[in-house]
Parts: C-alpha cells; structure tokens; sequence
C-alpha cells in the first residue's frame, strides 16, 4: 500500500520517464498531493495499462494541490548525460511549483539538492510513495503525449508505439535508416554494431 513520505510536511514527489529511451526529451514530474488524497489505482505508472494512466493523469491535475512538468531534450541529454539530464527536468518540474515543498521524495538513488529543500531518495520509490507514483503518472503521460507527436514525424520508427524505447523494432529501424534528430547520439545500442550510426 503506498504511503504519504511525511505526513506533517508539504513534500512533492518526482519521478521521471523515458530515461531509458534511444529518442526523444527526458520528463520529470514534481506533485504535491492532498494528505487525504487515494485512489485504488495509483501506483508504479509501469504497472498501468495506457487507459489506467489517462485516467488517474485527469484526477491527478484536477485534485492535486500543485503539480510541475520538466522536459529536457535529446541535444541537451547529449550534452550533459542522461543522469543530470533526468536531474535538472526534476529541477525544472519543481520551478513549475507555485506552492513551496517542505522536503522532496525522489524516485531513484541519485539527485543533487534543489535550492535548500531537504530531500530522500528513494529506489522504486514510484511504488511505495504516493506523491512519487503521482509524478510518474504525469510524467509518463506527458511523455507518451510527446513522442506520439513526434511520431507524426517520423512514422517508420512507429514512435506511437514504442515511445522511443530501444525494442528491437526500433532497433533494427535504426540500423536500416540511421538516427533522426530526435536521437540521442550520446546513446549505444546494445546487441547491434551501431559504431558507424550518429557519423
């Protein structure tokens, strides 16, 4: 059962999506929820069916006491790596706050302070805390939203579907016509001999 991480302090949960991915932006959420706020489906957004997150996304921004979105895109993820890309689209989602988090819940082992505000991480954090499996539902979503856009680009890497993460369809995709703009060049492909693809 997911739990509040402080049941005295205003804290925001923040999760990311699409760190894994081989295209596309990485997004971070930051949420503040109600102390009293539940719904039997929130949880792990990779535990939920597409519709499951749609749904729980408009409760979400209709009942939570604030919200953020962060977005960082693949030539910024090239740039600085993908672990402080996923960092400063958190950073990025909690600027979006207009209520001040008394202490933040993070999803994961890394993250570096943001301005003063104490904060814990912690690993599969999206599925034990509330306000953490809140922001991966936005952030998840807000996501999906994008790459399906980029999609409309791009259709042979069927982005709609896959949302940029490396099956072997899109894989084998890149092999077959090299990387959009939308790739990230600083990314590998395990299993293929990409040396020659972001040349």
């Amino acid at each position: 059962m997911l739990v509040h991480f402080s049941d005295s302090l205003v804290e925001a949960g923040c999760d990311e999506a699409g760190r894994g991915c081989l295209a596309g932006p990485v997004v971070a959420a930051a949420c503040i929820l109600p102390k009293d706020f539940y719904h039997p489906l929130l949880n792990d957004s990779k535990k939920l069916k597409e519709k499951e997150r749609l749904l729980l996304r408009d409760i979400i921004q209709k009942e939570a006491i604030d919200f953020g979105i962060g977005i960082v895109d693949n030539a910024k993820i090239d740039s600085i790596n993908i672990l402080n890309a996923s960092i400063l689209a958190m950073h990025l989602a909690i600027d979006k706050l207009k209520t001040n988090p008394q202490v933040l819940a993070i999803d994961g082992n890394r993250f570096k302070k943001y301005k003063n505000i104490p904060f814990k991480c912690i690993v599969k954090g999206d599925g034990k805390i509330l306000s953490i499996a809140a922001a991966s539902i936005l952030a998840k979503t807000e996501r999906d939203l994008i790459m399906e856009e980029l999609h409309d680009k791009f259709p042979e890497f069927d982005w709609k579907k896959n949302k940029a993460y490396p099956t072997l369809f899109h894989r084998k995709k890149l092999l077959e016509l090299g990387a959009t703009i939308y790739h990230r060049k600083s990314f590998k492909l395990k299993n293929l001999n990409v040396d020659n693809l972001f040349s």
